[in-house]
């Protein structure tokens, strides 16, 4: 369990991170194209078509894959399809 110091770092690692994205307004400067691809997965997920990140990282978890905390979304499905 973490201590009281932990959490209050990370509460603040957050507040940085989302002052930081908040700043740089980095969605808005992507491309129209990259921008709807985003939203489209984003959608998928919702109504749940897609599994988020953390479904797959569990998944990949019980067909213990290694390398999977450094992997993205596609590539975890794509090692999960293999597993398989």
């Amino acid at each position: 369990m973490a201590s009281e110091k932990q959490r209050k770092a990370a509460r603040k690692n957050v507040k940085k991170a989302q002052a930081g994205a908040k700043r740089k307004q980095t969605l808005k400067k992507l491309p129209k194209r990259t921008k709807t691809a985003l939203g489209k997965e984003a959608n998928k997920v919702r109504m749940g078509q897609a599994k988020t990140r953390k479904e797959l990282n569990e998944e990949a978890s019980r067909l213990e894959i290694k390398g999977r905390s450094k992997m993205g979304k596609d590539e975890l499905r794509r090692a999960i399809a293999r597993a398989r």
